[in-house]
């Protein structure tokens, strides 16, 4: 199983509008991208004080990397990514990804 972590350095005047859109998009391509099991966002809490600069993040849970490769090519996450880059502060470098292969 891949898990897509996915953490959004979102500046205090980011538009919230375009957020809801992206996230919408994202949640959509489940039932669309077979071998996509769940997508979970919310607020990043850093409890340990090593992340403030990335207050937003999600989880993509994927069965395998076929399915990870499908949704990377998807429409729909391709115009979510650039609603993304469009608010986070730096663009691309504003957004901080780990792919990560854990046991299914």
């Amino acid at each position: 199983m891949i898990r897509h972590v996915v953490l959004l350095n979102l500046p205090p005047e980011h538009d919230g509008a375009l957020l809801l859109e992206a996230l919408g998009l994202l949640d959509g391509l489940q039932g669309q991208v077979p071998g996509l099991l769940s997508f979970e966002h919310g607020p990043n809490r850093d409890y340990e004080g090593k992340s403030a600069d990335y207050p937003y993040g999600f989880v993509v849970t994927f069965a395998d990397r076929a399915a990870h490769l499908a949704y990377e090519t998807h429409p729909q996450h391709e115009r979510a990514g650039g609603l993304l880059v469009s608010i986070c502060a730096g663009g691309h470098d504003g957004i901080l990804v780990a792919d990560l292969e854990v046991p299914g």
